[in-house]
């Protein structure tokens, strides 16, 4: 089911840069901060490409897209970019702790083409919703440059991790950094036929959930649906086209298969232990008046609710948080002089849930979304879809922190979606609600770059 090949990858010449200056995070991670940050450190760092500074007199014939492509263009001709010599995947690993702990754990992958599917094929699953803006912008970088620089996060299961123990890493890695987060990324080039051709024919029979990167694949998606147009309305009626020498050197292509129908993956096994979801923490602001009673007394008609000492630090509050959600749905409530843990939900009011199967009612967001924040709190789905009233932390203590120094309302702590729950939902055709999961940590933009042409 799952089509996965090697590929001749572009990569940064060490000798000409030092990759720890230059690779970034994902696009959608990066701040306004961390941009400035990226550009002061290299004149070759990736974020002139993928995510390049606005101009007050861009016009369309000069812009970030264009100006993205420029920069693509010149540093392959000048060699800060190389090609691979031969076809590869390439083995990667991420060791690393969580946020606030001192264990150390490791994260497994490896990085390959996968071919883009219709969702309809039931190869390639989705667990969240995507927006239009973000896919526009990540469309125009795509027609421009002509080439993959992130990576897509993909999941797919192996509870043996056979294929984990073909692709085991031999001799230091090709490629380390340590990012700004402290962990450790390594990358190993396998240009082995045999290893990879084990790996591909392990990998057929694979289904693929997209843990991070849903606007990236449905871009490529679209940009795979224009190319196919195109070429269906070319004098040659559509034929697929030989293979170029241009593209034996972007991959070890099929022949039936263009480049732009394929796109640059990360493959994590979901059944390993190296895999973690962070919680993702709702801090509810601006609304005009919301007392601690009022909360208290809404809350009751859709959980049963605990008041805590008002004093726990963030450390504690998790620790109660998830002992509590080892039976079920909990959450809690922070505001600036309370804190409520609420758990045990009624099923006093079926019509919250109109639209969501059994499988997505489980689901402690959606719990909180459909109960507390739209019909306690008047948020609704709209004003949370958009972010009116609605913020998202990583970081419980600093909630904490933003509703006890009066800046918000109230902090709604969440223990994390568990990776079953998104197997099973983005299996059955259904999505989880926005920002549900936070896949820790993350893939890491340019070391390796899938080039169409």
């Amino acid at each position: 089911m799952a089509h996965i090949e090697a590929f001749r990858a572009l990569r940064y010449d060490p000798t000409r840069v030092s990759l720890a200056q230059v690779i970034t995070q994902p696009y959608d991670k990066i701040t306004v901060e961390m941009q400035e940050g990226y550009y002061r450190a290299s004149p070759h760092n990736l974020v002139r490409i993928i995510l390049g500074k606005r101009e007050a007199a861009d016009h369309p014939g000069e812009n970030i897209y264009t100006r993205a492509a420029a920069f693509f263009g010149d540093w392959r001709r000048q060699g800060i970019f190389l090609q691979d010599a031969s076809p590869s995947l390439y083995l990667s690993v991420q060791r690393f702790s969580l946020p606030g702990s001192a264990v150390n754990l490791e994260r497994r992958g490896f990085i390959g083409l996968g071919r883009i599917e219709d969702y309809s094929a039931g190869v390639v699953y989705r667990h969240e919703q995507t927006l239009a803006k973000p896919k526009a912008d990540r469309l125009e970088l795509l027609r421009a440059t002509r080439a993959h620089f992130g990576q897509l996060f993909m999941l797919y299961s192996d509870p043996a991790r056979e294929i984990e123990g073909v692709l085991a890493p031999s001799g230091p890695p090709d490629m380390e950094i340590r990012d700004e987060y402290g962990v450790v990324h390594q990358v190993w080039k396998i240009a082995d036929p045999g290893v990879i051709e084990l790996v591909r024919g392990k990998m057929r029979d694979k289904k693929l959930i997209i843990a991070d990167g849903h606007h990236r694949y449905e871009t490529a998606l679209t940009y795979r649906n224009e190319r196919h147009a195109m070429a269906a309305s070319s004098p040659s009626g559509g034929v697929p086209r030989e293979r170029s020498a241009e593209d034996s050197l972007v991959r070890s292509a099929s022949p039936s298969l263009a480049p732009y129908d394929l796109v640059m993956m990360t493959f994590i096994n979901m059944d390993a232990p190296g895999l973690v979801i962070l919680p993702t923490h709702r801090l509810v602001h601006s609304l005009a008046s919301l007392s601690s009673e009022a909360l208290q007394q809404g809350a009751r008609d859709y959980f049963r609710v605990q008041e805590l000492d008002s004093s726990l630090d963030a450390v504690r509050a998790q620790e109660i948080l998830g002992d509590a959600g080892r039976s079920g749905t909990a959450l809690l409530a922070v505001t600036a002089d309370r804190v409520f843990l609420l758990d045990k939900p009624k099923a006093t009011d079926s019509n919250i849930f109109a639209g969501l199967s059994q499988r997505q009612q489980a689901l402690d967001v959606a719990q909180l979304h459909r109960g507390l924040l739209e019909k306690v709190l008047g948020i609704s789905e709209e004003a949370i879809h958009n972010q009116q009233n609605v913020r998202y932390f990583r970081d419980a203590g600093e909630a904490m922190v933003q509703v006890q120094s009066g800046k918000a309302n109230v902090a709604f702590l969440m223990n994390p979606v568990r990776m079953e729950q998104v197997r099973d939902i983005a299996f059955s055709g259904e999505v989880l609600p926005q920002k549900s999961t936070d896949f820790y940590p993350k893939l890491l933009s340019g070391f390796t770059i899938y080039a169409l042409e």
